[in-house]
């Protein structure tokens, strides 16, 4: 499903549209569609660990969320030399809207989530996933 970046993935703020395809239950990728080559590996913390956070009234507006919004939530993951040495984005999560096609990155604050990392290896909660 091609989604439009409401806000830019940090560090890619060139990128506007991605296709998001997920590949099973934990891992998904989002694609740049203007072809420049970015790819970026997804995770799915729900699968992981418990992981909840507030949704400001603003970016639910800028995402189109009401009640009955079909909602994805997913983190970035920085690919290591073997996939549990893969390092997980807590604080940075991307939100996907699949009614409006709308999709942000959201830059949680550290001190309100105090046990969200914002590199912290796979291998941590690998066991968790199975």
């Amino acid at each position: 499903m091609v989604f439009t970046l409401k806000s830019p993935v940090l560090g890619f703020e060139q990128v506007k549209e991605v296709e998001f395809s997920e590949s099973d239950e934990l891992f998904a990728t989002i694609a740049d569609t203007a072809g420049s080559g970015f790819v970026w590996t997804l995770v799915n913390p729900y699968r992981l660990r418990e992981y909840s956070f507030d949704l400001s009234n603003e970016a639910q507006k800028t995402l189109g969320i009401t009640e009955d919004s079909q909602v994805l939530v997913y983190n970035v993951l920085a690919l290591g030399d073997a996939t549990e040495n893969s390092e997980i984005n807590f604080l940075a999560p991307i939100v996907f809207n699949k009614d409006t096609g709308a999709a942000a990155q959201i830059v949680l604050d550290g001190k309100q989530y105090p046990s969200f990392g914002v590199s912290q290896k796979l291998s941590e909660f690998v066991v968790k996933a199975a």
